[in-house]
């Protein structure tokens, strides 16, 4: 369970996918706790620096996201307990999102700078 909350507050990113946080070297050696089945982070730094950001806005732990009103507000409520951005600056690659469609994962972007 703690392995996804962020080990140390320098080198933190968060996914463009589902918006977890974490240090690159979480992203390296474990992936994404929601989307490494599609987005591949797990021992490969190019897919990290593609599916992920530096660049969010504000922190929520998640201890019990299904039972959350800022999870569902969120739209994270689906997701794993860990430290969410509430948005993310970035856009996924193209043919990440076009995979994604392909095995019928829903993509919602999670960069909000633009609304």
């Amino acid at each position: 369970m703690t392995d996804a909350i962020p080990k140390d507050l320098r080198q933190i990113r968060a996914c463009l996918s589902c918006s977890l946080i974490k240090t690159f070297e979480q992203f390296e050696s474990d992936g994404c706790d929601n989307c490494d089945t599609f987005l591949g982070l797990r021992h490969n730094r190019d897919n990290i620096y593609d599916c992920t950001s530096t660049n969010f806005e504000g922190m929520v732990g998640m201890c019990k996201p299904e039972d959350s009103w800022v999870g569902k507000w969120q739209r994270i409520n689906r997701f794993k307990t860990g430290v969410y951005a509430i948005s993310v600056s970035g856009r996924l690659p193209q043919a990440v999102v076009r995979d994604m469609r392909a095995s019928n994962i829903n993509h919602r972007s999670r960069d909000t700078s633009k609304r």
